[in-house]
């Protein structure tokens, strides 16, 4: 949820209030290295204190945008020990015992996801830092690996019935996933399936090729979604923290429950999955892709008895997908715009520009 109050000290904002934590002192409460990588904490506490929300890249750091999530942004961040990483950042939590909270939750989710259902993560690791003024913010460090080899950006490297094969071999990591779902209904997982979120090992621009063999990476390890006897552990409205106000109470009684329900929901997850194609500008591939899933389900998926897809659920689905995300963009631009030029105050959550889909 987005947060409002008075300024305070020296015409600074309350520490709910102001997402960076430009030109404070920072400190680290919680910190792990990615394996083989040594980060340099000073370096990634300067880079926050000198963060502003409203033009990132003027950090003194240098540093640019790799991606934007609706309660995150992903920074590479180009110095000497940190350019080899990507740095995951989310400003939303009201205190440190709540970020101490979704730690705990990151950290037993990624432990799920690579010890019990056998997903391959790129090496990662964490930083909890606080400002001086209090406001936690949690870091989500991972190795960056080459954007060809994402998935997204893959699919304009491999010809068509390697696009296929990749497909494919997303269908068999999501299928660890829901056979484990399937063998423990009281501490299921959750996963965004989308193409973006798969990166293939060891892949070569230069020479763009697949096989049957080929090991798939999953990126998105953010939204700790997972079950303990029955009980969905992940507090919902973290994702209303970046969220105009005024939307906060219909997006609670409409939207929530969706979003934390969906991704333990095999099908809406391969429908979003095949959808993803249409955002990605590869709308040609959509019918095969289908059938590729449906041929899936029915023969190595058939134990979990998992419906068909057609073309126009599909279809459907995205045009909605398209409309809601595209207004909610607007309302959080309006917001920006009130908060800053009507209300002088600062805006919380770093924007992306247009989304092409």
């Amino acid at each position: 949820m987005a947060r409002r109050g008075s300024s305070s000290r020296s015409g600074w904002l309350s520490p709910l209030e102001s997402e960076g934590c430009m030109n404070t002192e920072v400190s680290t409460i919680g910190f792990r290295n990615p394996q083989g990588y040594e980060v340099q904490c000073g370096l990634l506490q300067e880079f926050e204190g000198g963060l502003d929300p409203l033009n990132p890249q003027a950090n003194r750091i240098p540093c640019h945008v790799l991606g934007y999530g609706e309660i995150s942004t992903v920074f590479g961040i180009d110095t000497v020990g940190l350019q080899d990483l990507a740095f995951k950042r989310m400003c939303i939590f009201k205190s440190q015992e709540e970020a101490q909270a979704y730690l705990d939750h990151y950290i037993e989710y990624n432990c799920r996801l690579e010890s019990e259902i056998g997903l391959h993560l790129p090496p990662y690791g964490y930083a909890l830092l606080v400002c001086d003024v209090g406001r936690p913010v949690f870091y989500i460090i991972q190795k960056r690996l080459l954007p060809a080899s994402i998935g997204n950006q893959a699919i304009y490297w491999l010809a068509p019935q390697e696009i296929t094969l990749l497909f494919k071999l997303a269908l068999r990591e999501l299928l660890k996933v829901w056979q484990y779902n399937q063998s423990h209904p009281d501490s299921k997982v959750g996963i965004d399936g989308q193409i973006s979120n798969w990166a293939i090992a060891d892949f070569d621009p230069r020479h763009p090729s697949l096989d049957e063999t080929a090991a798939l990476y999953y990126l998105d390890t953010s939204s700790p979604l997972y079950l303990q006897a029955g009980v969905e552990q992940l507090d919902p409205e973290l994702f209303l923290r970046s969220a105009p106000p005024y939307l906060v109470w219909i997006l609670r009684l409409l939207f929530v429950k969706d979003v934390m329900t969906r991704y333990y929901d095999p099908r809406k997850v391969l429908i979003d999955l095949v959808a993803n194609f249409y955002k990605e500008q590869r709308p040609e591939l959509v019918p095969g892709l289908v059938a590729t899933a449906n041929t899936y389900l029915t023969h190595e998926a058939s134990k979990l008895s998992i419906p068909g897809i057609s073309v126009k659920e599909v279809s459907d689905y995205y045009r909605e997908d398209e409309i809601i995300w595209s207004l909610y963009l607007s309302f959080r631009q309006f917001d920006r715009f009130v908060r800053r030029k009507v209300l002088h105050r600062e805006y919380p959550y770093i924007l992306p520009g247009k989304i092409h889909r």
